[in-house]
């Protein structure tokens, strides 16, 4: 797994109304990312440790890697994946499966209906309505 990490450069955070971020802690990869205004400013992906609160820090702090922001900047914070409940930066905690639903939505629209996560140790089909919500079968 090649870690990366990018920022918007066209995005100016100091400017912004609300700074979010998510910090998905998985079985092999942590992925962090920051939307400043609704709008993706920064994303680190790098790989997991032993450790899922120092891998969610490790994490954001690639993310914030390439920017001027501190982790203090972010408003709001979700914390998902295997580690989900150890990222202590996160005010909450949501399956990976609901964040993949909502994020499907929010990315394609409405028409997306299945959503496939290839993780690193499971793979699973979600099935979602046109508001991005999980249906149960």
């Amino acid at each position: 797994m090649a870690e990366t990490n990018w920022i918007n450069s066209d995005i100016d955070w100091k400017k912004s109304k609300l700074i979010t971020a998510g910090v998905d802690v998985g079985s092999v990869s942590t992925q962090a990312v920051i939307m400043v205004d609704g709008e993706l400013y920064a994303y680190g992906n790098t790989r997991t440790g032993s450790d899922s609160p120092n891998s969610a820090r490790n994490g954001m702090g690639f993310a914030l890697e390439k920017t001027d922001m501190k982790i203090e900047n972010i408003d709001y914070c979700i914390g998902t994946g295997y580690g989900r409940v150890n990222v202590p930066m996160a005010q909450q905690s949501i399956t990976e499966i609901s964040c993949h639903a909502s994020g499907a939505n929010f990315m394609y629209g409405p028409e997306v209906r299945t959503v496939m996560d290839m993780g690193g140790q499971d793979c699973k089909a979600i099935k979602v309505d046109d508001r991005g919500k999980v249906l149960i079968l």
